[in-house]
C-alpha cells in the first residue's frame, strides 16, 4: 500500500473556549492510502492535544507503523474501509449494517460564554432547525448562559451541556443541581473517570443525564455501564469499525451512544456520519455538525430540519481536494 500525507490547519471563525482553553486553530492529517491497482482509499487523523494529549506527529507515527495512537489508527481504518467500499460500489455503514439511516440528527454547537450571545445563537439554530443544541460549561457564567438559553429557544429544545471534566464530584453534583431546573437534556463529562462519573450520576438520581465523552478512551470505561450515554468519537475509537464495537459494549452495558467530532475535517465528518448511520434510526442528536465552525471552509455537509444526509458513497462519498 501507498500511504500519502498532507497536513491542513483549519481557523476557527472565532475562538473557541472550553474547559481545558481557547482554540484557535486545527490541525489535522489527510491521509490517501492506494493499493497496488490504483484503488484509494481517504482518511483524516484528527488529534487534539489539549484533549486527548495526542500529537500530530505521534498520529502520523502510527499511521506509518500502522498501530499506536487512536487518531492515527482512526486514519488508517477509514482509509482502508473507504478502499473497500469504494470497490465493493457500496457506502461504509452498509458495510455494517443492511439498512443504514439515511440521515442523522445533529446539535447546534453554541460558542457565545456571555448570556445575550448563547442566547441568540441558541435562538438561530431553532430558526435554521435544530432541535438540541450544545454549550461549554464551566467556562463562566454557566447559570446565567443556560437560563438565557432556555428562554431563548422554549421547552421543547433539548439542551445539552459540556463541562469537558472541569469539576470533582462534589462541584458537579452542585453545578448539576443547580442547572438542572432548565431542563437539561444531557452533560457530557462533568468529571473525569469511572468511577467519578458513576458516582455523580448515582448522587443526583436521575435529576440531569450523565455522558462519558475524554472517559470513554480509559480501558473498559466504555462498557462499564457508569452512565446514562457514551459519546464516541471517530479519532478516539480508532476508526469506523471502533466506533460500532465501542457502541455494542456500551450498549450491551445499558448505556445510549451517539457520535461527535473532535473538531474533525470534512474527511473525518464523513466517517463519522457513516458510523452514527449504522447506530440505527433512534440515535440521539450527533455533534457533527462543526464545519460551519470553521473560517473558509466549505461545508459538504449541510443542515436541513436539524439533520445531516449520509454521503451516499460508494466508501466514504467524499472527494479530496473537496470538489
Amino acid at each position: 500500500m501507498e500511504v500519502e500525507l498532507e497536513r491542513v490547519t483549519y481557523r476557527f471563525r472565532r475562538p473557541i473556549t472550553t474547559a481545558y482553553g481557547t482554540l484557535n486553530e486545527r490541525d489535522v492529517l489527510v491521509l490517501r492510502l492506494r493499493d497496488e491497482g490504483g484503488n484509494e482509499g481517504l482518511g483524516e487523523a484528527a488529534p487534539l492535544p489539549v484533549y486527548d494529549g495526542v500529537t500530530l506527529e505521534e498520529a502520523e507515527n502510527a499511521i506509518r507503523a500502522g498501530s499506536g495512537a487512536p487518531p492515527g489508527v482512526a486514519a488508517l481504518d477509514m482509509a482502508r474501509a473507504d478502499l473497500t467500499s469504494r470497490i465493493e460500489g457500496r457506502p461504509i455503514a452498509a458495510a455494517e449494517t443492511a439498512h443504514p439511516s439515511g440521515s442523522i440528527p445533529v446539535n447546534a454547537a453554541v460558542g457565545a460564554t456571555d448570556r445575550a450571545g448563547a442566547a441568540r445563537e441558541a435562538a438561530g439554530a431553532v430558526e435554521a432547525g435544530f432541535g438540541t443544541v450544545k454549550l461549554k460549561v464551566g467556562v463562566g457564567d454557566d447559570a446565567g448562559r443556560v437560563a438565557a438559553v432556555r428562554a431563548a429557544v422554549g421547552s421543547e429544545v433539548a439542551i445539552r451541556i459540556d463541562a469537558n471534566g472541569v469539576w470533582d464530584v462534589d462541584q458537579a453534583v452542585a453545578a448539576l443541581r443547580s442547572l438542572a431546573p432548565a431542563g437539561i437534556e444531557l452533560c457530557e463529562e462533568p468529571v473525569h473517570g469511572v468511577s467519578a462519573l458513576a458516582a455523580v450520576r448515582e448522587r443526583l438520581g436521575g435529576e440531569v443525564a450523565i455522558a462519558m465523552d475524554e472517559t470513554a478512551r480509559e480501558p473498559g470505561a466504555v462498557a462499564s455501564g457508569a452512565c446514562d450515554f457514551v459519546c464516541l468519537k471517530v479519532a478516539g475509537c480508532g476508526g469506523v469499525t471502533g466506533v460500532w464495537a465501542a457502541a455494542e459494549g456500551a450498549r450491551t452495558a445499558g448505556s445510549e451512544v451517539y457520535v461527535a467530532s473532535t473538531y474533525d475535517g470534512p474527511i473525518g465528518i464523513a466517517a463519522g456520519l457513516h458510523a452514527a448511520a449504522a447506530l440505527g434510526p433512534a440515535v440521539p442528536a450527533c455533534g457533527l455538525a462543526t464545519l460551519s465552525l470553521f473560517d473558509g471552509v466549505r461545508d459538504p455537509f449541510p443542515v436541513r430540519d436539524g439533520r445531516i444526509d449520509v454521503p451516499r458513497g460508494p466508501g466514504l462519498g467524499i472527494t479530496w481536494p473537496l470538489g
